[in-house]
């Protein structure tokens, strides 16, 4: 939920509890960061609570609570940034603060500032908070119910961890120049490992799903048991797997949870640090062709209760959804607030940052390829031999110019337009670019991922959403397993 809070001494203690702090005394520090040469100062208040569970060898080994509260504080000259962090909530430390902040970029006479603009709310998921919305006994019964459940289904299943985690964020921006606001954030996940064993093989494969919500979202559809089903059946898969062919052929990636790929190889170039530096291979190529024309890629803030949503950014910006390639043609780039400032872009909503203690930047919410006209089975019917891949696992990438190794943890064979065998160990050798330039058909089946995305950025990590259709590549280098 965000409010904005009027100009008035109200006490902030209902988000930040204990700190106390009064909308007069944040006008106060903004106004230590504030300079006629510093284009805008902001504030980040934090207070989080988080929970886990993990269970293994049949019972429950670790249970996690933790509770994180702390501000950082920053102030903006061009390319300049100043900022401090502290997890110290007194109004002096945070003080203490903000001169070193403005002190790093800045020297001079300061400028008052009043936190009294008014902007409207958005709510994409609700502000309960996940830690309180199910008894601890009732946590570890779903997931003992569900080692149990797996366990049951089949007699090769040699071990099963299950972790289920919680997450409930309340955030405070304070802005010198557009106000005062507030979100309550919830986050859930829950993941399943299987390992089965046959005639002296074993394989193992996870599964998982999440969301901005509490932990009914998982008795919803009896997507809990969905979860660990389907866990052992990606395990139970791989048993019959055979050895991948290597080198170049057709490959066909399924709809869902292989949009991390687009995320990783695409959408990492797309966010504008990269571009404003022209260390992105797609600098300067806004409106120019780079894919199939039934390609259009968005970044969606404001899909309800996805993991990667948020009702504002980090900074305080409203999410909206940014479309980034459209119809093929390199639409725009994700913004923060101090790139957009620099590259004169309009504001996108997408300045992330891990925690209080953390550099807001351009990051990535819910990155997804728009559905295109094929149908899945026409797409699998016009290959003639190639790989179809269905999930993936680990894999690395160079994000200034989209080069990427990923390995698939479910993928099978494409013989004479029919999916036949499952094959193990393939890995995907390319570039975001390449990859884009050679999509030549795109399904109508668009889905998104299960919601347990994690983004990695210059030591930051977020969670992310994910997701695309049916996507046919018609060259890219595969690596395979030897024999």
């Amino acid at each position: 939920m965000i409010i904005l809070m009027k100009k008035n001494n109200d006490v902030l203690s209902d988000v930040l509890d204990p700190s106390g702090l009064e909308i007069s005394q944040l006008e106060k520090i903004l106004e230590l960061m504030s300079h006629k040469n510093i284009d805008f100062s902001d504030l980040y208040l934090e207070s989080t609570e988080s929970e886990s569970w993990f269970l293994e060898d049949n019972r429950v080994k670790e249970g996690a609570h933790q509770i994180q509260r702390g501000i950082g504080v920053r102030a903006i000259s061009g390319t300049q940034t100043g900022f401090a962090f502290s997890n110290d909530m007194a109004l002096g430390t945070i003080e203490q603060c903000a001169r070193h902040a403005r002190e790093i970029i800045s020297t001079g006479a300061t400028r008052q500032v009043s936190l009294t603009k008014n902007l409207g709310a958005t709510n994409f998921y609700n502000d309960d908070s996940p830690i309180t919305s199910l008894q601890d006994k009732e946590k570890l019964r779903l997931i003992k119910n569900l080692n149990a459940r797996i366990r049951g289904a089949d007699p090769r299943v040699k071990d099963v961890k299950i972790n289920l985690s919680g997450q409930h964020s309340n955030i405070l921006v304070a802005h010198s120049i557009d106000g005062i606001f507030k979100d309550s954030r919830p986050l859930v996940r829950l993941n399943v490992t299987v390992v089965v064993e046959s005639d002296g093989r074993k394989e193992t494969a996870s599964y998982g799903g999440g969301a901005r919500s509490t932990y009914d979202f998982f008795s919803q559809d009896n997507f809990a048991e969905t979860i660990a089903d389907e866990a052992l059946r990606q395990a139970t898969v791989a048993l019959k797997s055979r050895n991948t062919p290597a080198g170049e052929m057709t490959v066909v990636l399924g709809a869902g949870w292989p949009g991390i790929l687009l995320h990783e190889a695409i959408g990492h170039g797309l966010e504008a640090d990269f571009n404003r530096k022209g260390t992105s291979v797609f600098s300067n190529l806004v409106g120019e062709k780079i894919a199939n024309e039934e390609c259009t890629v968005v970044d969606d803030g404001t899909l309800m209760h996805r993991r990667g949503s948020l009702n504002i950014d980090d900074e305080g910006i409203r999410s909206e959804c940014t479309t980034l390639i459209n119809k093929g043609r390199l639409s725009s780039f994700m913004q923060d607030r101090q790139n957009a400032i620099l590259m004169n872009q309009k504001l996108t909503g997408n300045g992330r940052r891990q925690s209080y203690a953390h550099r807001p930047m351009p990051r990535m919410t819910n990155t997804y390829m728009l559905p295109g006209s094929r149908s899945p089975e026409e797409i699998i019917k016009s290959v003639k031999k190639g790989l179809y891949a269905v999930s993936f696992g680990g894999g690395q990438v160079d994000i200034t110019n989209g080069k990427f190794v990923f390995s698939a943890s479910e993928a099978y064979l494409i013989e004479n337009g029919k999916i036949t065998a499952p094959v193990r160990g393939a890995t995907l050798i390319g570039d975001g670019a390449t990859v884009l330039k050679n999509v030549s058909m795109v399904g109508n089946d668009l889905k998104l991922d299960s919601g347990v995305g994690t983004c990695g950025k210059s030591g930051q990590s977020v969670p992310v959403g994910v997701g695309q259709p049916t996507l046919k590549i018609n060259r890219l280098t595969v690596g395979g397993t030897q024999a």
